[in-house]
């Protein structure tokens, strides 16, 4: 089984792109080391289609996530004739996972909406 949970930080904001009918949003995630804070892995993160127009439209720089997804080769031979060998997370739910930075907030201010006349005790998720 091929599966990773990671907890972490965009390093920049994602990039977009086309490629025929297919979406593809890529990113960097900062992981902190267990027990050690000022260590941390950075991940090379790879969504696709609906995934990918999410990333894009709600994710920043700086917002905590927490992502599911799977590991992948990006072995390749250089012009040189070299094998390199690398990886990629390819995300497969991607879900916030900290306080909304104000640029998220602005992003995220559509994103559910509750009407004004809604009592809160009357919400599923109370």
């Amino acid at each position: 089984m091929n599966k990773v949970i990671f907890t972490g930080r965009l390093t920049a904001d994602p990039e977009l792109r086309q490629s025929g009918d297919t979406t593809i949003t890529r990113f960097n995630l900062a992981v902190d080391r267990r027990g050690k804070r000022d260590e941390a892995d950075f991940f090379s993160c790879t969504a696709f289609n609906k995934l990918a127009e999410f990333a894009k439209n709600y994710l920043v720089k700086g917002t905590k996530i927490l992502l599911e997804g799977r590991i992948q080769n990006n072995n390749y031979t250089d012009r040189d004739g070299k094998k390199v060998y690398g990886f990629q997370v390819i995300a497969d739910s991607i879900e916030f996972a900290g306080a909304k930075t104000e640029r998220t907030a602005e992003r995220v201010e559509d994103f559910v909406k509750v009407p004004d006349n809604v009592d809160d005790e009357e919400l599923p998720f109370n």
